[in-house]
């Protein structure tokens, strides 16, 4: 999958993306916005083993953001199982270099189109933390809805709101 936007092209994560990776990601401002699974400090290691993971899964639903030649950040869905089978959680992030001009915007917008295309889903969901308002605006800005207010996140002294994206049919049904 390859989608070419006009600020950025966002496409499967390849192994020479490492060293662009473990830097963009090795930064506290983009690690606090996170979940607790995104390591910090960010090595090259971290990278490798990322990239060994993203590469193989399937179905691919991880993938790289790429500006100006560089990968630059990810975007992924966590598809869910059982009754929440319709269901994925969106996360992203971008590098710190790259933030403020309307690339993550876009990019949301454009990949939450590519999923309910690509998978049988009615409903994505992305969770920001309190911290982190900019995210909130991105997402109401590509469409997604506000849920829910902000929860305290099970053992973590974070919290953080949902919004939501419902696949088109839903929306007209």
């Amino acid at each position: 999958m390859q989608l070419v936007l006009e600020r950025c092209t966002i496409r499967a994560w390849r192994s020479d993306d490492a060293e662009s990776l473990a830097k963009h990601a090795n930064n506290r401002k983009v690690w606090v916005a996170l979940r607790d699974l995104f390591p910090h400090p960010y090595t090259i290691q971290d990278a490798h083993e990322f990239l060994h993971r993203a590469i193989s899964e399937q179905p691919t639903t991880k993938f790289c953001i790429e500006v100006e030649g560089v990968a630059a950040g990810g975007i992924g869905i966590r598809l869910g199982e059982d009754v929440h089978r319709q269901t994925a959680g969106l996360g992203y992030w971008l590098g710190e270099k790259f933030w403020a001009r309307g690339i993550m915007t876009d990019t949301v917008a454009a990949f939450t189109d590519f999923c309910f295309n690509s998978f049988l889903l009615r409903r994505i969901y992305a969770e920001v933390f309190a911290n982190n308002p900019a995210s909130a605006r991105v997402l109401e800005k590509a469409g997604f809805v506000f849920e829910r207010p902000p929860q305290e996140q099970r053992h973590q002294r974070r919290t953080a709101s949902r919004f939501t994206a419902l696949c088109q049919d839903q929306v007209e049904a």
